[in-house]
């Protein structure tokens, strides 16, 4: 199995208090800047992880449907998608991302048909095939747009 690691560096400058805002490094290389949610006291300026496992929820099920749709030879031009996070309570009555809802709209090429069922039915099978979302709650919603064609 795989094993995906990141490092994380937090450090305070005054003892008297305790900030959120740490920097994560991904691969070694690439350096995110995050803090707690900006309902929390952090910095709208930094990612927080709340809205890192909204884009990890995102990304994830682009990839997959990239996958699946190169698979069965759909031709898509460009690939969007607006992700939210929502903050509440669970059942057990705990703070949680009790939802991510997704938003992605495909374009594909001119010439190609595709009708809403079958859009439907490649994103239902993305999420199924998701990692990520295979490795969360069932808290997702796909708000499927309409196929675009290129212009």
């Amino acid at each position: 199995m795989a094993e995906l690691s990141i490092d994380l560096s937090w450090t305070y400058a005054d003892a008297a208090k305790f900030p959120n805002r740490h920097t994560i490094t991904f691969s070694g290389a690439q350096q995110v800047e995050s803090d707690a949610a900006p309902d929390w006291g952090g910095s709208e300026s930094a990612t927080n992880p709340e809205q890192a496992l909204g884009a990890a929820m995102a990304s994830c099920h682009m990839m997959t449907f990239l996958a699946l749709a190169k698979k069965a030879k759909w031709p898509v031009r460009q690939y969007s998608d607006h992700a939210t996070a929502h903050l509440g309570k669970n059942p057990a009555g705990q703070m949680a991302v009790v939802r991510i809802d997704l938003a992605p709209i495909v374009t594909f090429d001119t010439g190609f048909e595709c009708t809403e069922d079958m859009l439907v039915t490649m994103h239902e099978r993305a999420h199924r095939y998701c990692f990520i979302a295979n490795s969360v709650s069932d808290a997702l919603t796909v708000d499927i747009q309409p196929a675009r064609a290129s212009t």
